[in-house]
């Protein structure tokens, strides 16, 4: 090799090098942006934090779907985290007028002696959409984000209708079940007597 083509391999190298230097790092920046643009509006809902992992088997229809605590953007286990315990799992969108009705109905209702847990699940809309309905809402139920696209993963499992609201009971024994009647609650009431008559 020449000393010549030796001085233009290692100029292509240095060019080469500083070109890569220069572009632009989206990708590591690009991931933590959405979580600070978030902050204030996390701040604002001031949501109740998301279910943690328990020792009990997960849910079967849930295991291993991963969905975001829409209050602090970790990673939620669903099938882990709704286990051993009766919950209330509410799928609503920011978009859509019945859930901005039923939000606060379960926000009371969780609230009550002896009702069992509610986790919210917003889907088809922005994670920042859904803080700021909430926060106008006064809703602070622990809420996770299946993604604002068609189908997240906790939408996929369940096999959510294409109408929202939709309403489940994971029961402790890990069965879940769709509450068809009625499909959006307009009162504790009915929210109560839908429970008992899913578990």
């Amino acid at each position: 090799m020449t000393t010549v083509t030796k001085w233009a391999l290692a100029a292509a190298v240095l060019a080469v090098a500083l070109i890569v230097a220069l572009l632009p790092r989206g990708g590591d920046d690009s991931a933590a942006k959405p979580s600070a643009s978030l902050a204030p509006a996390r701040s604002a809902a001031a949501l109740q934090p998301c279910p943690a992992a328990g020792p009990a088997r997960p849910v079967e229809q849930l295991d291993g779907v991963k969905a975001d605590c829409l209050g602090d953007g970790a990673s939620v286990d669903v099938g882990k985290a709704l286990a051993g315990a009766p919950v209330l799992v509410n799928v609503w969108a920011s978009w859509c007028e019945p859930c901005r009705t039923e939000l606060p109905v379960l926000q009371e209702y969780a609230k009550q002696p002896g009702a069992v847990r509610v986790l919210g699940v917003q889907v088809q809309s922005p994670a920042e959409d859904g803080l700021n309905l909430l926060a106008k809402l006064g809703v602070h139920l622990p809420s996770v984000f299946d993604g604002d696209g068609p189908g997240g993963p906790v939408r996929t499992a369940l096999k959510v209708p294409s109408s929202l609201p939709a309403s489940y009971l994971v029961t402790a024994a890990g069965e879940v079940r769709f509450i068809a009647n009625p499909r959006t609650f307009g009162n504790t009431d009915q929210v109560r007597a839908a429970v008992e008559g899913a578990s």
